[in-house]
């Protein structure tokens, strides 16, 4: 049976990229494997499949038992299918915190390293395969480094992540901030998508103190374009949170250029969460935060009531 190769939902381009170059690693080990996404892809992560020339993996809304499935970029069962606990779950590569919770039906490999990025614990694994690999498959793993680092400003960002990303780029002609302020420039347009669609875009479920959140991060270089539909995104958090079995949505701007994110401040217990956070004292509906831009490093890991 193909074995599956998926991240989490809501895909981004490292959780739209990561499966699609481990597919190919898979296959190029003697395994039948296809990518497959949980959702949808973002703006960013559809022009890096159309750039590279790639097809879009298909869309899958969950899995059947016994369904070989390899994770990637997540171990958090709230981002995965609803019957992942049936399927036969044969490996995890993540850079993310242990969440715990996956339940498997035998031991399974598992690979979890510091990184900003899933695709530079995959090179490690892989040694110089990677470089060996078809031009469609090296940008999707450029992109993902340069997707989840924000072009090296993000401080998950390791030395291991840029020499990847570096060489990625050298061998495929490509200049970084060149690539990088085209990947953002599409990440960046959310004008066709609605309130409800931005503020799942890039998210991740998450409890603080018995409290269920839904973290929204949207990555942008034009924060303006976000921030005048401020209104109407908070007035839409109420039923995205209600839909989604969340008590509170919690939505971070970051303007990546200059390097600070925008918490929008909806109610009495978001402006709590933000000054007990993050130090600040809230005076309105938006906070800056200076320096913010890693869910993963700087607001999940800083997130209290």
């Amino acid at each position: 049976m193909t074995t599956l190769v998926l991240g989490h939902k809501a895909p981004d381009t490292d959780s739209t990229g990561a499966p699609i170059v481990w597919a190919w690693w898979l296959g190029r080990q003697g395994t039948e494997a296809r990518p497959v996404l949980l959702g949808e892809p973002n703006t960013e992560a559809a022009f890096v499949l159309d750039r590279w020339s790639l097809e879009k993996p298909e869309i899958v809304a969950d899995v059947e038992a016994g369904q070989p499935v390899v994770i990637v970029d997540t171990n958090n069962p709230a981002e995965l299918p609803a019957s992942i606990g049936e399927a036969d779950v044969r490996q995890i590569i993540d850079h993310h915190k242990l969440f715990g919770g996956i339940e498997t039906k035998a031991p399974i490999d598992v690979v979890m390293r510091p990184y900003a990025c899933t695709v530079t614990v995959m090179a490690e694994i892989m040694g110089d395969a990677l470089h060996e690999a078809p031009e469609g498959v090296r940008g999707a793993a450029l992109s993902c480094i340069l997707s989840d680092t924000l072009e090296f400003r993000s401080p998950t960002t390791t030395d291991a992540d840029r020499a990847l990303a570096e060489r990625l780029a050298e061998g495929l002609g490509v200049s970084i901030p060149d690539y990088a302020a085209e990947m953002f420039a599409a990440k960046s347009d959310v004008s066709a998508f609605s309130e409800a669609e931005l503020l799942r875009m890039d998210s991740k479920a998450f409890e603080v103190d018995g409290v269920t959140f839904r973290v929204s991060v949207l990555e942008t270089t034009s924060p303006g374009q976000v921030l005048s539909r401020k209104d109407a995104l908070m007035a839409a958090m109420p039923e995205v949170a209600e839909e989604d079995g969340v008590q509170q949505v919690l939505l971070f701007v970051v303007d990546i250029l200059r390097e600070e994110a925008t918490m929008l401040i909806p109610n009495p217990l978001v402006k709590d969460v933000a000054q007990n956070s993050f130090d600040v004292t809230v005076g309105g509906d938006t906070v800056v935060l200076p320096g913010v831009m890693s869910r993963k490093k700087q607001i999940i890991p800083a997130l209290k009531l």
